[in-house]
């Protein structure tokens, strides 16, 4: 058990460290070629947000774990608006001012509610698979399209623009990019195998561990970003993080494991973990929605996303541990 865990942390090490290096080299790289920051921003980074989540997928899948790679991306998702967003917005109120921002969130409810809908007879096929990596690309056109039309004057604009690398020579962008991918990979491999063996020694099951531990560890680098740019006043990249993220993870993570490991679902996934999820996504769209005039994710607001996530999470733990 002590080395189980052992693997996982140094999973979870690796994964943090890659997925940093990952982005970096990826938004480099994507800069030097003349692409604009709102587009990188928008596309490769929120992509590349999400590697650490998809490289878990296609381990866990390819070994026949593929329960493992759906209570990941469930568990990520809950965890990204819950945890993250929660946290970030009791720390400094999350100010929601980019025309782009809202219009991805209207997204990211009609990719949840496409999940739903693939999910609803039980069984992961696929060709349900196909259909998602199909939405992941056409998502992916659409952000860029999105990012083409932008308002100058957008608030978001400005935080790419920032934090986007610059002056990074190609040949070191493809370098850390590379070598961010390898160290990904090593690290999804070692937090599969930590935590496959934890869960059999648990007694509990692969979409469990995949909602708990391994989606808290595969979010750090989202918590990480989120609350960085929330301290130096870039709430769009702190928010669109998220937003961005969450799509990823739904299309691209199950998109990758149903297409390599078709599998029935885990009871627990259609009567509680998938119903969750959407209940976080409506309550996000519902506190991002600008009734009050305020325009943010006040602190209130995310006690209560970080209450109800620790609440959820205790549920699962006591229920099945």
């Amino acid at each position: 058990m002590r080395g189980d865990i052992l693997e996982v942390i140094g999973g979870f090490v690796l994964l943090v460290w890659g997925a940093d290096r990952f982005v970096h080299g990826a938004a480099a790289a994507a800069r030097n070629l003349g692409i604009a920051p709102l587009l990188i921003g928008l596309t490769i980074v929120a992509f590349a947000t999400s590697a650490p989540e998809i490289l878990v997928s296609v381990v866990a899948a390819s070994r026949g774990e593929p329960g493992l790679a759906i209570g990941n991306a469930i568990g990520s998702n809950i965890c990204n608006i819950g945890l993250v967003l929660g946290c970030v917005s009791v720390i400094r109120p999350i100010k929601l001012r980019s025309a782009t921002l809202r219009r991805e969130m209207p997204a990211l409810l009609a990719v949840t509610l496409l999940t739903v809908s693939l999910f609803l007879d039980s069984y992961l096929s696929r060709i349900d698979g196909l259909v998602m990596l199909t939405g992941l690309v056409i998502v992916m056109i659409w952000l860029a399209r999105l990012g083409m039309h932008s308002a100058v004057n957008d608030p978001i604009k400005r935080d790419f623009e920032a934090e986007i690398p610059q002056h990074v020579p190609m040949k070191m962008a493809l370098i850390w990019f590379v070598l961010g991918l390898a160290t990904l990979l090593g690290g999804a491999a070692l937090l599969v195998d930590g935590a496959i063996d934890i869960a059999r020694t648990l007694g509990v099951s692969d979409v469990v561990i995949g909602i708990t531990l391994v989606a808290l560890g595969t979010s750090v680098p989202e918590l990480a970003v989120s609350l960085v740019s929330a301290l130096k006043g870039e709430y769009g990249l702190a928010i669109g993080n998220i937003v961005g993220s969450n799509i990823f993870n739904l299309l691209a993570v199950i998109g990758v494991a149903a297409t390599i490991a078709p599998a029935p679902l885990a009871p627990s996934v259609l009567s509680l973990h998938i119903f969750v999820m959407v209940a976080f996504t409506l309550v996000l769209f519902a506190m991002t929605y600008d009734y009050d005039g305020k325009s943010e994710l006040s602190r209130v607001e995310g006690g209560a996303l970080l209450i109800a996530y620790v609440a959820f999470i205790s549920y699962v733990i006591v229920q099945n541990v």
